[in-house]
């Protein structure tokens, strides 16, 4: 019969690794049985991943393979590694150029898909993602302190150094538009500025300038009054550069734009932020409204409330004249003829209003009023804010700079320091138009 065939010779048993003597059958050790050890297959080099034919094996030099990480217990598998994070060998023990091992072997040759050009085309950016990229954008500069000029603000709005509150967005603002200007005021009473303002400029269809100022403030008793104010303003505003360049009249626009700055407020009583917090004793967001435009010959003003204009020449020898008629509880009494000017406004209901733009308002009457000046002035569009400090045209006259024609916002400023000066009681809010509108200068804002 056949004969098995034998093994080739060992020097080492396979299970503990005892030398062996030619010729035995079981290790002296451990018993293995020696005759079941497979003979070896024929040593043929073979093409690797790499394309490099490797080396015989030295066993004097074996492979010195990293040792793997001990796990993190009986259940837990060892971690994974990826073939770049650990030190690479080829299959003859030599080191991977690190090209190589970054690339996964790039010399060798690829089976997973077809060859490809040279050439690349770029892939189209990523949209940066809003969360890490408001991290990575720079630091802007720290604000500093109003008060003490020298600590920083921190995110809740206070110094760091002196602790002083800093001043909101709407608490103090300016505005300078070409030969027009605004500032308005929380004022040194108010914990918050109620008021409001919008200026603009646009052309009539004949090609000539149009200026607009429109200045609202919101009632304090009523619900969110500065928004009632900021949404009266810019609605009225819109409604006039929209209005103005298509031919309508200045005074017809005007009233357009009070109704349409009306609906404006009575739209937030609507909304679900007022709706919840609107009870019998609230009253829906309510504000008051004067505005003027001016063009190269006419003078338009239109209100709603106790806001005002003033007209004051550029010659003081000519008289001043106050614009609009309130609509308050004084000026009723005053027309009645049941008491005078003075007496009416020395009660203590003076300043009750009869007219304001919200949804609880007992009629809407938008009034108008057209004006033809024969000599070049300035308008002060104003709340009463500032006209309860120079009531009188002719006491608005004297505050009014001499220069305010071609310095609006010098003006502005200085009937807001009258203001303030006088114990700024109120939120204070005034626009400054000089008359006759011009054309804007090449280069202006």
């Amino acid at each position: 019969m056949s004969q098995m065939p034998q093994p080739t010779a060992l020097s080492r048993c396979p299970s503990c690794e005892e030398p062996l003597e030619s010729g035995d059958r079981y290790c002296g050790a451990c018993g293995y049985d020696l005759s079941v050890v497979p003979a070896p297959p024929s040593d043929t080099p073979t093409l690797t991943m790499n394309g490099i034919v490797p080396h015989p094996a030295s066993e004097a030099a074996p492979v010195d393979w990293p040792a793997a990480p001990p796990p993190g217990g009986p259940d837990v598998p060892a971690s994974v590694h990826l073939p770049t994070d650990l030190p690479g060998t080829d299959s003859g023990d030599a080191h991977l150029p690190a090209s190589d091992q970054a690339q996964g072997g790039s010399r060798g040759v690829r089976f997973d898909r077809p060859s490809e050009p040279d050439d690349y085309a770029l892939a189209a950016p990523q949209p940066a993602d809003p969360r890490t990229a408001a991290l990575a954008a720079p630091a802007a500069d720290p604000k500093v302190c109003v008060a003490c000029r020298a600590g920083t603000v921190d995110s809740d709005g206070y110094c760091e150094h002196c602790g002083h509150a800093q001043p909101r967005e709407r608490d103090h603002m300016e505005q300078e538009l070409g030969s027009v200007a605004a500032v308005s005021d929380r004022g040194l009473r108010h914990h918050r500025n109620e008021d409001a303002f919008a200026l603009s400029r646009t052309a009539l269809p004949d090609g000539s300038p149009a200026v607009i100022a429109v200045v609202c403030d919101g009632v304090s008793s009523a619900t969110r009054p500065d928004d009632a104010s900021l949404a009266a303003a810019q609605t009225a505003n819109e409604a006039l550069l929209a209005a103005l360049p298509r031919g309508t009249h200045p005074q017809q626009a005007m009233h357009d734009a009070i109704v349409a700055a009306s609906h404006a407020v009575n739209a937030l009583a609507t909304e679900p932020e007022t709706a919840q917090e609107h009870t019998p004793h609230q009253n829906a967001p309510a504000c008051t409204l004067v505005s003027a435009v001016v063009t190269a010959s006419l003078l338009v003003v239109g209100w709603v409330g106790d806001s005002r204009a003033y007209w004051v020449p550029v010659d003081r020898a000519a008289p001043p004249a106050r614009l609009t008629e309130d609509d308050s509880w004084a000026a009723q009494m005053v027309a009645a003829g049941l008491m005078s000017e003075a007496e009416a406004y020395a009660d203590e209901r003076a300043h009750a209003i009869t007219g304001w733009l919200g949804a609880d308002a007992y009629e809407l009457e938008p009034h108008t009023a057209c004006f033809k000046p024969d000599r070049p002035g300035v308008v002060v569009v104003c709340t009463d804010g500032l006209w309860n400090y120079a009531e009188a045209a002719e006491e608005m006259a004297e505050v009014v700079p001499a220069d305010a024609e071609h310095r609006p916002l010098h003006a502005a400023r200085v009937l807001l320091g009258h203001a303030l000066d006088g114990g700024g009681h109120d939120n204070v809010t005034v626009a400054v138009v000089p008359f006759p509108a011009v054309p804007q200068r090449a280069g202006s804002a």
